[in-house]
């Protein structure tokens, strides 16, 4: 009897030391079959309280709504941009000549573009280029295929022009910025910001009566004349096509 009861105690013992590793085996079993969603579960219980709170949830709302209205100003720029690109088409006729703008560079922004039409197409030397709303340079040089525009605002550019409003003749000067400066010709000047410049109605370098620019400040203090800088109504910056005057 008792050697009967000593393989009994054996087994028990064996049960004993085994069925821990079993629960083990069998746990790992249900996590892998489901995947996770136990430990899963138990984190998101155990971090609930830390969970963001209403006001988390109002600057995520905030920043949904700023995202929305940034796309729609971007698309309402690109309408802008695509609307002066057809107004642009349909003006040209006779002597205006489209040219797409194939190149610029990072350190030239503000001092040239490169158009995809050349000496083949007619263009020349010293042509005007306009963009949608305005002049925005002369072509400095031409190849068969291209021609380089130096445009109004790079260093060195001087374009002789007019202010319809008061009358009087200016020089404008690029300084290597977006802005380029009106320097004034008299002392005396009645001009304000918001007046149009444009070209010469007596102009015989560039075609007469091209809008160009319009002033945003003044300097009454400069010497020895007023200087004011203005805002290109065709942005450089934001240029892709253009026309060519060709003579």
């Amino acid at each position: 009897m008792g050697s009967s009861q000593r393989p009994q105690g054996l087994r028990l013992r064996s049960i004993q030391l085994l069925w821990p590793w079993l629960v083990l085996l069998l746990a790992l079993g249900l996590v892998r079959l489901s995947k996770g969603a136990g430990f899963a579960d138990g984190f998101a219980l155990l971090s609930r309280p830390f969970w963001p709170g209403a006001a988390q949830r109002e600057w995520i709302e905030t920043a949904k709504q700023q995202e929305q209205l940034s796309r729609l100003e971007l698309l309402e720029q690109d309408n802008a941009r695509l609307r002066g690109l057809l107004a642009l088409d349909q003006q040209s006729s006779g002597d205006w000549l489209q040219a797409a703008v194939i190149s610029r560079t990072a350190s030239g922004w503000w001092q040239q573009l490169l158009l995809g039409k050349g000496s083949i197409e007619g263009v020349g030397k010293d042509d005007a280029v306009i963009g949608p709303g305005g002049l925005v340079g002369r072509v400095q040089s031409v190849t068969p295929t291209t021609s380089s525009v130096r445009l109004l605002t790079a260093p060195g550019s001087r374009i002789g022009v007019w202010l319809p409003r008061t009358q009087q003749h200016g020089l404008l000067v690029g300084l290597g910025t977006a802005r380029p400066q009106l320097q004034f010709l008299d002392k005396d000047i009645q001009v304000r910001p918001g007046d149009l410049v444009s070209t010469s109605p007596a102009s015989t370098l560039l075609p007469p009566n091209l809008p160009v620019a319009v002033v945003q400040s003044l300097n009454a203090r400069s010497v020895p004349a007023p200087t004011a800088l203005v805002q290109l109504i065709a942005p450089p910056d934001a240029i892709d096509w253009v026309q060519v005057k060709v003579r």
